[in-house]
């Protein structure tokens, strides 16, 4: 076990698991007993919001703790900049032992792609083949497969079809036969299992006196993201008939509240000539690769426990974002800021370096606060000095990240976990400022619309407009400043093409009411417009100037 000082650092990311989905976030969620054991070692955030709902931007800003704005990175296709300072960056400049198991899509340049002694991908549909997919990378780094990869490939063949599946025109699902051991959630698994193992050996770097050097170690799953497949084992806890649909409102898209994307996604992707038991059977399976993922992530923590680990190894679970399933009638993801879609499951686990156990924190968050809360906790940075609300006694103290490298960053240490000052709203954006996709442009696709639909305009929706949303515990607001009649200096009576949208989150949780145009909502549209204002004017700058230290050109005595 390291002897080092300096904390390791295991972060696990789940893809598309959205947190309802966990008991620990709602009353129609399913229990996870290893994630909930994890909640109960350290802190859980109950609304954590991702800068993105999709996975590149996401991600990407997740490691950088900039938003898309800044990185650049407002879309799938375009992944992490070269010589961006990011996490695992800072990590091996650091002295890290750095490893990636799992999914990438998010590192694509051989600078950064270098920066990893242990480099394992595997994404939906199993071993990532050269040129096939950008976003992954073949061959691995550091270690062979420990499953042979001639399995992982026959555990992965039916996904490479399921989405022609006939089953439905709209989502399809499976429930497999296939061995467990072969399914990419077990198969990470057992890699970080083997990792830890050889980490421990010695098999990796240590510094100087012989001492391992800490790691930093970034289990990605690819589940509960599509495509839906799971093993029988975990699909028979949930049977279909058992499943609990959230709330639903038929006439949400008809109405004249809904803004024109929002009906686009509808038009493509609501199950409405799908049957009670596909939609079902649909959640059923989602459900079933949550509990197998859990389960992987248990094996993991128990690993971490045998070998001594676990006391001097920080752990953070989050997702990159969410999934509808069922919600709004639909599944998969699109471009709008629903919660099912843009708030994610996070917990930040340390009990030997202080972190409370057991507590819940009700403020607003955003991933884009893994990486400073990490940084400080591991003492790499400060932020103290940043705005965050609160000051050390070791205000001075030296650290590997200067003020200006720290200022880079958009966002700021975790309360509860740190001494820092909660948010008052988190944010999320989409779009690149590409034209709008309209119900007329669909009206030009073949029906019936599925899941080739979707793909199909996939590109176009993911740079429309310029979306953006903010959320309080209580609100939540969104508007496009490019859309007429939805600017932040203008009222929103465009017609249904143009509407702003704002959720009562007390009355409404599952957001089936936009309340935007309501004349007794215009004071808290104004004020979210105001924070919507705030935050645009803050992240402005993608990269800061040097502050000066000195009041003019020469230092007064």
């Amino acid at each position: 076990m390291t002897t080092k000082s300096t904390p390791n650092v295991l972060f696990i990311m789940a893809d598309q698991m959205k947190a309802t989905i966990l008991r620990m976030y709602s009353e129609i969620g399913i229990e996870t007993p290893h994630l909930e054991r994890l909640a109960t070692e350290g802190v859980r955030f109950e609304h954590a919001i991702t800068p993105h709902p999709l996975c590149v931007p996401a991600r990407t800003s997740v490691m950088t703790a900039r938003y898309p704005h800044s990185t650049g990175c407002r879309r799938n296709e375009t992944l992490m900049p070269e010589n961006e300072q990011h996490a695992f960056r800072i990590w091996k400049d650091n002295g890290f032992t750095t490893g990636l198991i799992g999914k990438n899509h998010c590192f694509i340049e051989l600078s950064d792609l270098e920066l990893f002694d242990v480099r394992c991908e595997i994404s939906h549909s199993g071993l990532p083949q050269e040129g096939l997919y950008k976003g992954e990378n073949a061959g691995n780094t550091g270690m062979s497969w420990v499953v042979p990869e001639e399995d992982i490939n026959r555990g992965h063949e039916d996904r490479l079809t399921l989405r022609d599946n006939a089953q439905s025109p709209r989502i399809a699902y499976k429930v497999s036969n296939k061995p467990e051991e072969f399914f990419g959630t077990s198969v990470i698994a057992t890699q970080t299992e083997a990792f830890l193992d050889r980490y421990v050996a010695g098999d990796f770097s240590t510094n100087d006196s012989g001492e391992l050097n800490p790691f930093a170690l970034w289990v990605s799953f690819p589940d509960p993201h599509e495509p839906f497949e799971a093993p029988r084992r975990y699909v028979e806890m949930f049977p279909p008939e058992q499943v609990v649909l959230p709330p639903q409102r038929t006439d949400e898209y008809t109405d004249g509240t809904s803004p024109e994307r929002n009906r686009v996604l509808a038009r493509m992707m609501r199950q409405t000539e799908d049957t009670d038991a596909h939609r079902r059977g649909v959640v059923s399976v989602y459900q079933a690769m949550t509990r197998f993922v859990d389960d992987g992530i248990g094996r993991i923590l128990d690993k971490l426990d045998t070998l001594g680990l676990r006391e001097n190894t920080i752990i953070v679970f989050t997702a990159d974002h969410g999934d509808f399933m069922g919600e709004h009638g639909m599944a998969v993801k699109g471009g709008v800021f629903y919660d099912a879609l843009v708030r994610v499951p996070m917990i930040v686990s340390w009990p030997g370096g202080g972190v409370p156990q057991g507590v819940v924190d009700s403020s607003m968050t955003s991933t884009l606060d893994i990486l400073p809360t990490l940084l400080e906790l591991q003492g790499l940075a400060s932020f103290d000095a940043l705005g965050t609300g609160w000051a050390r006694d070791d205000t001075h103290r030296e650290t590997a990240l200067n003020e200006d490298a720290t200022r880079r960053m958009q966002g700021r240490p975790l309360p509860t976990v740190t001494p820092a000052m909660p948010r008052s709203a988190a944010f999320s954006e989409y779009g690149a400022g590409g034209p709008p996709v309209t119900m007329n442009l669909l009206d030009t696709l073949e029906e019936p619309f599925g899941y080739q639909t979707i793909i199909e305009t996939l590109w176009a929706r993911e740079a429309e407009g310029r979306r953006k949303m903010v959320r309080t515990p209580e609100w939540k607001y969104v508007t496009d400043p490019m859309a007429r009649g939805a600017t932040l200096t203008s009222g929103s009576d465009g017609g249904p093409g143009d509407v702003d949208e704002l959720y009562d989150l007390t009355k409404d949780p599952w957001e089936l009411r936009n309340v935007a145009m309501l004349p007794e909502n215009a004071v808290v549209v104004s004020e979210m417009r105001s924070l919507l204002a705030g935050w645009m004017i803050d992240t402005e700058d993608p990269k800061p100037v040097e502050i000066p230290d000195t009041i003019g050109r020469t230092v007064r005595h």
